[in-house]
């Protein structure tokens, strides 16, 4: 089994109820479909659970405790209302790998505790630290490779449920490759009762009033069936035994605190990963502006909780989260519920929940990864039509997310964005020439190749200031050689204060080559903070400060007064030059 994350999918209702601002409450009041919703997902945690928890070499129980005080501390406090964090199969893996390399064992109940509050603190700190902002350069293009990359890592992960075949290959294209190669190897009883899985969810999502249900009626129809039939398939049971009881309390050991450190960071970034692209695949139903950092935050104390209840490491699942969307969740009540139904279901009647098949499981969550990217074919097509590069960024992204681990796939995809970013800004960073017309409006133009003698020519600078835009603006400046009587206004009215060393050293190379040639420059509509910077970064020491015209509140008004000004320094200079050529005479 697999997992997981991001953007715009429709996994029930697609559009959410509006909520008036007035109505809103951190909570909201719980409906019967979050009782529901949270059913099917405690119901869903239960062979997931115990099956990540197994991969990962841990006993499966502590996959059940990980869906139980981390799910419901994590829907208290998220931002993102549906995120529903627990156990992956990501985290799992990680979690196995960072024990090993400590010298410690899966079965060391003491360490996992400790790793798991360490896992905890890590992510804390990060979300008090606002680092959730990182995401804002993550683009929508970046966003939707990624999430549509762990969409099919999910359906990748229950190839082995759904055909009875496991693939070898650890690389998720290369498993569907491996399953059809083999498809010789496929079971007939699994692919039969995961594809009738699949067939009574879509037969009971046609009838509207039992839609948020379908996932359950599936789930139920299907799992009795096969106890009625017995077909020669995998059970929840198989796995390991589900014991009637409570989370039991378990404590860290300090001792295995510093050879955990390093693992627990690497941990953390694995899991907020994972959960990155929830907010924008799951968006809130109330509208609510979700904060990755708050998530963080959320996530961080679901682990430090969970550490405490034998939980293993969690994270924001989007495979988890989808399956409650699927079943109708419309608050955080349903991820509370989700984490309060296991134990019931657990301490009641755990025994029984071990006969639903692994592959019912596996054809809903064939389902769950087909909504998944069904949901993101609106932003697929939006960025087919935007650009080449952002083409690239959601291919490169997507592949790197099936083929690598997941933290570096996000941060490759991070890295990608402000690269493509910074090429855009450089293409569009350029110089206009603004020419004045009789009416005193502004006509525009390109810039001249050559400075023009006898006039002043109002030059604006149209970009953000990065450094990527010199080489462009540098390249458009006019040749200053041949001019005589001439002035220069140079406009920042547009410009963004993005302080860029590169473009302080080039403005400031133009302004000596302006004074050695004799041409007067005024420059106008500098914002405020921006005029500071300029300051501090002595590019203005050989300006005077007549010459340097605030951004004003009117439109144009800088730029009028600024050519104004101009004119006076022409003639203020041709008459320096007249008297000096007439002493000169003389």
């Amino acid at each position: 089994m697999a997992e997981e994350p991001s953007q715009n999918t429709d996994p029930v209702d697609s559009t959410p109820p509006r909520v008036p601002p007035a109505s809103r409450t951190r909570f909201g009041r719980p409906t019967g479909k979050d009782v529901v919703s949270g059913f099917v997902t405690g119901l869903f945690s239960i062979p997931e659970g115990m099956a990540y928890a197994s991969i990962g070499g841990f006993a499966a129980p502590l996959g059940l405790w990980s869906g139980v005080i981390p799910t419901i501390f994590g829907s208290v406090f998220a931002r993102s209302v549906l995120m529903v964090t627990t156990l992956t199969s990501a985290i799992a893996l990680s979690s196995q790998s960072v024990l090993a390399d400590a010298g410690l064992q899966p079965d060391d109940i003491g360490a996992v505790a400790t790793l798991t509050v360490m896992v905890g603190v890590v992510m804390l700190i990060m979300g008090l630290l606002k680092l959730g902002s990182v995401m804002s350069y993550v683009s929508t293009a970046v966003m939707t490779g990624f999430t549509t990359g762990i969409a099919l890592q999910i359906v990748a992960g229950v190839i082995g449920d759904v055909t009875g075949y496991d693939p070898s290959s650890h690389n998720t294209v290369g498993k569907f490759i491996d399953a059809f190669v083999h498809v010789d190897q496929w079971q007939g009883a699994p692919v039969v009762v995961a594809l009738s899985t699949v067939a009574v969810w879509f037969i009971v999502r046609l009838v509207r009033p039992l839609r948020s249900l379908a996932t359950l009626i599936a789930l139920l129809v299907v799992t009795l069936a096969c106890v009625l039939l017995r077909p020669d398939i995998e059970l929840v049971s198989d796995i390991a035994d589900i014991m009637r009881a409570l989370p039991p309390l378990s404590l860290p050991d300090l001792a295995a605190v510093p050879a955990l450190a390093s693992g627990a960071v690497a941990i953390a970034l694995v899991a907020l990963a994972q959960a990155a692209g929830i907010s924008a695949a799951v968006p809130n139903p109330d509208r609510s502006r979700p904060d990755t950092s708050k998530d963080f935050t959320a996530q961080g104390l679901a682990n430090i909780a969970g550490g405490f209840f034998s939980a293993l490491p969690t994270g924001g699942s989007l495979s988890r989260t989808g399956v409650a969307t699927s079943a109708g969740a419309s608050t955080r009540w349903s991820g509370i519920f989700a984490g309060a139904w296991l134990a019931i279901v657990v301490l009641l009647v755990g025994p029984w929940a071990g006969y639903i098949p692994m592959a019912v499981i596996g054809g809903l969550m064939l389902v769950i990864g087909g909504e998944l990217i069904v949901g993101r074919r609106r932003d697929i097509a939006l960025i087919l039509q935007t650009s080449w590069m952002s083409v690239a960024a959601m291919v490169v992204t997507f592949v790197a997310t099936t083929a690598l681990p997941l933290q570096q796939a996000i941060f490759l995809g991070a890295g990608l964005s402000i690269v493509l970013t910074a090429a855009a800004l450089a293409r569009h960073g350029r110089l206009i020439q603004l020419v004045p017309q009789a009416d005193g409006d502004w006509s525009i133009a390109e810039p001249p190749p050559v400075l023009e003698s006898h006039r002043t020519t109002v030059l604006h600078y149209s970009g953000t200031g990065l450094f990527s835009e010199v080489n462009t603006v540098v390249e458009e400046w006019p040749d200053l050689s041949h001019a005589t009587d001439a002035a220069i206004v140079f406009s920042l009215r547009t410009a963004a204060t993005v302080p860029s060393a590169t473009f302080f050293k080039a403005f400031r190379t133009q302004a000596d080559r302006l004074r050695e040639q004799g041409i007067a420059l005024v420059i106008c509509g500098v914002p405020p903070r921006y005029l500071r910077t300029l300051r501090r970064a002595g590019v203005l020491d050989d300006v005077d400060a007549a010459n340097v015209i605030p951004a004003s509140s009117t439109l144009m008004g800088a730029l009028t007064t600024a050519y104004q000004r101009a004119e006076e320094l022409r003639s203020e200079m041709r008459n320096t030059r007249e008297q000096s050529h007439g002493n000169d005479t003389l």
